[in-house]
């Protein structure tokens, strides 16, 4: 799942990093998986649903940045259950969170 998450999002231009960002660069995309929620039938997992939580971090206006996840996220397959943007007066920065969520059949 990391792989596919940091390939689509890498399509932004932005760096991606999973939990922790330690580049240089200022404006970055970083994610991290929320619990996971199994549904099950006759004792069986049927289903997951992975969670996934996408921070982009910017000195910018990130109204782009989120425009092209939102959009590059959903072709994956993943919809989106929660947007926020808030403004880091300390760090000067943008951080505009997503949650998105993908169901799975379980093989």
């Amino acid at each position: 799942m990391n792989k596919l998450i940091i390939d689509t999002l890498s399509q932004t231009g932005l760096p991606v990093a999973y939990q922790t960002y330690r580049g240089d660069e200022d404006d970055f995309i970083r994610f991290f998986y929320l619990p996971n929620v199994d549904y099950e039938a006759d004792d069986d997992e049927r289903y997951t649903t992975r969670y996934v939580q996408v921070d982009i971090f910017t000195p910018g206006n990130p109204k782009n940045y989120a425009s092209q996840v939102k959009s590059l996220m959903k072709e994956q397959g993943f919809k989106k259950n929660f947007e926020h943007e808030v403004y880091d007066e300390d760090e000067k920065t943008f951080h505009y969170i997503f949650r998105f969520y993908k169901i799975e059949e379980v093989k």
